[in-house]
């Protein structure tokens, strides 16, 4: 079935984010004249599907007919409030903001629009870019439910959705899949290394520990399967995968511990961005 969407898409900013999500939303039978995007500059991947679909756009949009369904904010954090005030004239009663800009809380939006205006805060990550991402997003209490189902059918456009109930769990979220792409690549740097420590050359070791953790990752979304019960059905008791996680798994300093430090970490810097 057809994304469907009663009026304007308004997309301000056409990114890389953007980009992608415009993407996923042409692919499942967007009609093409609804969306305009607002940006001074359309290149890359969203100025091809501008030429591919005849998209409309608009360096700053002073007025419309009719009030958009929803305004879809992908600009940079600090450009939104230069951006923002004057897309939220545009609003309409019926209007929802869908904000992905990082680390601006949906306060941030409603003192700019109406009262019990409608927001939804998400924050999705670079795998949506081959629309292999997640997105944990929140709505405050003016979206209705009809609202809160078109954001749902925009965000997963581009992977997965997951809804959270409070707004400062967005900073926890941010922490673990928003900045989760960058340890998996941080792992497979690691890996990497480590062959090489162990007697491997340097592109032996590339290629077998992107093949490995790409491998593995593709085998974990294709099952049912928990991680846990993954990483057991691989070792064999004294085994050579015993023997590697017994120093990973250590009690001090292990990666669990690592980890927790890292995503804590992420989270508390989100905070501090959000002030």
């Amino acid at each position: 079935m057809a994304l469907q969407v009663k009026g304007p898409v308004i997309l301000a900013g056409a990114g890389h984010m953007g980009a992608a999500m415009l993407a996923g939303w042409l692919a499942r039978g967007l009609d093409p004249r609804q969306v305009i995007i607002q940006d001074p500059v359309v290149r890359g991947a969203a100025a091809l599907l501008q030429r591919t679909h005849g998209l409309r756009v608009e360096t700053s949009i002073a007025k419309l007919d009719v009030a958009p369904a929803v305004i879809v904010v992908a600009v940079k954090p600090q450009m939104m409030d230069d951006v923002f005030p004057a897309l939220a004239k545009l609003a309409g009663p019926a209007t929802v903001v869908l904000s992905i800009a990082a680390g601006k809380s949906m306060a941030s939006f409603e003192k700019f629009l109406p009262a019990h205006a409608a927001v939804v805060r998400a924050m999705p990550n670079t795998p949506a870019a081959i629309g292999r991402g997640v997105t944990g997003a929140v709505a405050n209490a003016h979206v209705s439910a009809d609202q809160r189902g078109l954001c749902d059918e925009l965000l997963r456009a581009v992977g997965e959705v997951v809804w959270l109930n409070d707004e400062s769990l967005i900073d926890a979220v941010t922490a673990v899949s928003g900045s989760g792409p960058a340890y998996v690549f941080l792992l497979t740097e690691a890996l990497a290394q480590a062959g090489r420590a162990a007697g491997l050359d340097h592109d032996t070791a590339l290629r077998l520990a992107r093949a490995t953790v790409s491998g593995a990752g593709e085998l974990m979304n294709r099952s049912d399967v928990d991680p846990a019960t993954l990483r057991q059905n691989v070792t064999s008791p004294g085994g050579t995968t015993a023997a590697a996680l017994a120093v990973l798994m250590r009690s001090n300093h292990g990666l669990q511990d690592l980890l927790t430090e890292a995503v804590l970490a992420a989270k508390q810097r989100g905070r501090e961005l959000g002030r």
